[in-house]
């Protein structure tokens, strides 16, 4: 039997043409499994991540002292003064996490001097920003309390260790 058809130029075996290409496998065994692989499945966060995140972001704006009410703050400086005890971030946070969305309430110190509505204002800026572009998070509120002022002359209720 005679082929009367053009030679095949390429190289490649007649028969590999009809295999689809890698784009292709992919797009078919994504079909298979139910869609987008990024998809499948769900991810939960807890409030405590959304805190400690919450936390970290606000003390980094300019005029937060501290963070948290005068009797959570000595607590934590006894706790921070145990052994192995760790400072913790989460203190004067609060957070409801949903599934898209949280909304979270903070206590803050600031420093005197400084404009208590500026830093409310940077506190929630920060605070949405850092939040939202690590958790994917809609940040719906951030309610802020100001407990109290740190004077210039006052002492620091977390005075530094004797030993080093």
């Amino acid at each position: 039997m005679s082929d009367t058809t053009e030679p095949n130029r390429t190289g490649v075996p007649e028969d590999a043409k009809e295999l689809p290409d890698a784009s292709a496998r992919r797009t078919q065994s994504a079909k298979r499994g139910g869609g987008d692989p990024a998809s499948r499945g769900r991810t939960t966060i807890a409030d405590g991540v959304v805190e400690k995140i919450a936390g970290l972001a606000a003390r980094d704006v300019v005029g937060v002292h501290a963070m948290g009410s005068g009797i959570s703050r000595t607590f934590g400086a006894v706790r921070d003064r145990v052994p192995g005890g760790a400072k913790s971030v989460t203190r004067g946070v609060k957070a409801e996490v949903g599934e898209v969305q949280t909304a979270l309430d903070l206590e803050i110190v600031v420093d005197y001097g400084v404009a208590i509505a500026d830093v409310a204002r940077d506190v929630r800026e920060n605070v949405v920003a850092a939040v939202e572009r690590m958790t994917g998070l809609e940040v719906v509120e951030v309610n802020i309390a100001v407990s109290d002022v740190k004077l210039p002359e006052e002492e620091d209720e977390e005075p530094e260790p004797r030993i080093q």
